[in-house]
């Protein structure tokens, strides 16, 4: 165990800092489940915004690493455009 007030606080703020993190980053990881699962177009085009500026805070807090962020975004977008045409690209302009 630490022996130091500052190392005590250190151990209780990463342990809280570490929970939080792991909320938000299974959160995201549920969003981005949910959104693969949809067939609808429209539905689609109505959550993929909300989920990719969610992707874009995680990668901003390092919660998620930056190119991570990166291939998690550009895998929904090629499912987007797949499956929903041209709209894909405005929600991914709606994003920047």
């Amino acid at each position: 165990m630490a022996n130091h007030k500052s190392s005590i606080k250190r151990i209780r703020s990463n342990d809280a800092k570490r929970l939080r993190n792991r909320y938000q980053k299974k959160t995201v990881s549920t969003l981005i489940k949910n959104i693969k699962s949809i067939e609808s177009k429209d539905q689609l085009l109505k959550d993929l915004p909300k989920v990719l500026a969610s992707i874009d805070k995680l990668a901003k807090k390092n919660i998620f690493h930056k190119n991570k962020a990166s291939n998690l975004k550009s895998k929904l977008m090629k499912r987007a455009n797949a499956l929903g045409g041209a709209k894909a690209k405005a929600a991914k302009t709606a994003t920047k």
